[in-house]
């Protein structure tokens, strides 16, 4: 449908506004959208688009087409079926009928496009929250252009212009602008995103330079849209210089850690000081596995399912310990103290039996008891023992160990001690102090008072 076709629908149309008959196409066509909303509605409350678990992703995927073009191609028959009836017993002009037609016949392709369009790209996309609001913005477009009000708007627009130093701006120049830089820079997001998830997935390289790789694709790419969507608007982009300067300001000033934490993130991506997976503690009650490592932070997962969120400065500047930095195996020990007289050879034999018993204590290097210190109340015991998965947690095998320790121990009579103290008296026990006598009380006589 061509410029001159469309005018001509609309001057058809403000011709059979001012003849009564015009009103039958209005209440037909707002019957026939009703209708067509109402059929729509039943069959989603009729559950035709069955879940994914049920049917596949295949068919959710071509029932979920369908239900976003629904209203639109329901809409589309009735009104051609109206439109044929009215031809067919001359009820009236269709003028109204044969510009809904390409209306209605667009939004069905905007709605399906941008519905493929969502599942083409991530699932956690922006598309997938704002799906509508696209849809429609980009139909409103359509329709503007379709009906030839396109170019009276963009002539209004024209005509408001201002000066940004020596570059002269309009509003149409700067909607088109802020359109292109936006519709550009999705388009750079989403290719970056493409190579990202490649870079990630591949294990010919390490994982640190997989992310560097991925953060600097996308932050080339970004700047690359944004400057040339500016150029193909006509925007001089010297024309920036100015918010660039205050921008580097703001940076030297306010942003002093913010930049610091961005440039600490490429040194620990570049450096391969931490690696995603690594175990590592930042204090006594701090510790985990590395899960995200990005430009800004580091997020640490620790043993008891809580994820910390560490600025990428602090790990620069402070003393880190990575318990998985060149060798994953971890050394783990357990005391015990045993009293004095129990064969020690058997204990320490038995203490090495309680960690190969364990699946995750490595063979090799083998486990050991070792003879620390004769203590107060008995004599200590150590056993160390190598584990490969210290990721997995320690409390476990540690208890485990232990509670072994114990049943081998109470089943061959071998005691562990607690504290006791031995108090001897030397001399005899000391004389009983005793109270003195009172004095007996004087006999009572009767009739007599007793003097003061």
């Amino acid at each position: 449908m061509n410029e001159q076709v469309v005018f001509a629908l609309l001057f058809e149309l403000w011709r059979d506004i001012r003849e009564p008959a015009f009103l039958w196409q209005v209440l037909a066509l707002g019957m026939s959208l009703l209708l067509a909303w109402g059929l729509s509605r039943y069959g989603r409350q009729q559950e035709f688009v069955r879940s994914t678990a049920e049917h596949g992703a295949l068919r959710t995927f071509s029932t979920g087409s369908i239900k976003r073009v629904a209203f639109p191609l329901l809409s589309l028959l009735l009104i051609l079926i109206v439109r044929k009836l009215f031809k067919y017993w001359h009820l009236g002009p269709v003028s109204l009928f044969d510009l809904a037609v390409p209306l209605l016949l667009s939004m069905a392709l905007v709605r399906a496009a941008i519905y493929v369009l969502r599942h083409a790209l991530t699932a956690g996309s922006w598309l997938a929250t704002s799906e509508r609001f696209v849809a429609t913005s980009i139909w409103l477009c359509l329709a503007l252009y379709l009906t030839g009000l396109a170019d009276p708007l963009i002539e209004m627009l024209e005509q408001v212009s201002f000066h940004v130093g020596k570059q002269k701006l309009d509003l149409w120049t700067l909607l088109n602008g802020l359109v292109t830089v936006v519709a550009t820079v999705l388009l750079a997001l989403w290719l970056s995103g493409v190579i990202e998830r490649r870079l990630l997935a591949s294990d010919a390289l390490d994982s640190n330079v997989r992310v560097v790789l991925g953060r600097l694709v996308k932050a080339v790419l970004s700047v690359v849209a944004l400057m040339l969507s500016l150029s193909i608007v006509g925007i001089d982009i010297t024309a920036l210089s100015v918010f660039s300067g205050a921008l580097a300001v703001g940076l030297g000033l306010g942003l002093q850690k913010i930049a610091s934490n961005y440039v600490s993130g490429f040194i620990i991506l570049l450096d391969r000081s931490i690696r995603i997976g690594n175990l590592v503690a930042l204090d006594a009650t701090t510790s985990g596995i590395v899960t995200q490592i990005t430009a800004r932070y580091t997020v640490l997962r620790t043993l008891a399912g809580t994820e910390v969120i560490i600025p990428n400065e602090y790990l620069v500047s402070n003393i880190v310990r990575n318990e998985s930095f060149t060798d994953s195996r971890l050394r783990l020990q357990v005391s015990v103290q045993v009293a004095y007289g129990t064969d020690l050879e058997q204990a320490m034999r038995l203490m090495v039996e309680a960690a190969r018993a364990q699946p995750r204590v490595l063979d090799e290097p083998a486990p050991q008891a070792l003879l620390t210190a004769f203590a107060d109340s008995g004599i200590n015991l150590d056993l160390g023992f190598w584990i490969a998965d210290p990721q997995e947690g320690t409390g476990g095998v540690r208890s485990a160990i232990n509670l072994s320790i114990w049943r081998s121990f109470c089943e061959q009579g071998i005691e562990i001690p607690f504290p006791q103290r031995e108090v001897r008296l030397i001399g005899g026990l000391p004389p009983v102090a005793t109270a003195p006598a009172e004095p007996a009380a004087p006999p009572v006589v009767p009739g007599l008072q007793p003097v003061a």
